[in-house]
């Protein structure tokens, strides 16, 4: 299971961008939902490889977020909030969303494994690959997520009207916006959105492997 972490960047002398981060992800379907932990912070528990992801890049759009992954377990039964979860994803999370701090000009993500229990402590000829898969995921992410903090609000334009999958979807950008099509296909190269699809698919086989 997947534990995240967020917490906002210059708190101290920016607003509370709390409710606007919970407003982005409410129609996303967590296990335990994003709530405010302590201060400027969120956490929230994920099932799924692909919501990890998304969670991530919707934070790292914005500019205001340290983004921590956890990859482990979590104690059962669960509980109704993150607050009251227990178990090594979470502990991961944390360890995850310090390191994120330290990165100074990169993208500020970091993805963690969570420590092994007692009984179940694997040797490190199993503890590698999840590792390795967790450092790679991280590097994917920290890509694509450069990618998505350097568009500009014209670019943001475009790709918001588009639908991964749908054929005529620039087509259909193009109408609703009021511009060419070739305006938006412009606007699609510029951005990186073809690479950023790739890229999501590759950390979503990234963290699933560090999980399993």
């Amino acid at each position: 299971m997947f534990a995240m972490t967020l917490d906002q960047r210059s708190s101290q002398s920016g607003p509370d961008r709390v409710p606007d981060l919970l407003a982005r992800l409410a129609d996303l379907e967590p296990v335990l939902p994003f709530e405010r932990s302590v201060g400027d912070e969120l956490q929230g528990v994920l099932a799924g490889a692909g919501d990890v992801v998304e969670v991530a890049l919707r934070a790292l759009r914005t500019g205001h977020w340290y983004v921590g992954i956890g990859i482990g377990a979590i104690d059962s039964p669960l509980p109704a909030s993150p607050r009251e979860a227990r178990g090594r994803a979470l502990v991961a999370a944390r360890r995850a969303v310090d390191r994120a701090k330290k990165t100074g000009d990169r993208v500020p993500l970091a993805v963690e494994v969570g420590p092994a229990g007692p009984r179940t402590a694997p040797g490190p000829r199993a503890a590698a690959p999840a590792a390795s898969a967790a450092s790679a995921a991280e590097a994917v992410l920290v890509l694509v997520g450069a990618l998505v903090a350097g568009r500009t609000e014209a670019e943001w334009r475009v790709l918001d009207q588009l639908h991964v999958g749908l054929r005529g979807t620039q087509a259909q950008a193009a109408a609703v916006l009021g511009i060419s099509a070739q305006a938006v296909s412009k606007a699609v190269l510029r951005s990186g959105w073809r690479e950023e699809q790739g890229g999501r698919n590759a950390a979503a086989i990234l963290l699933d492997l560090a999980d399993n």
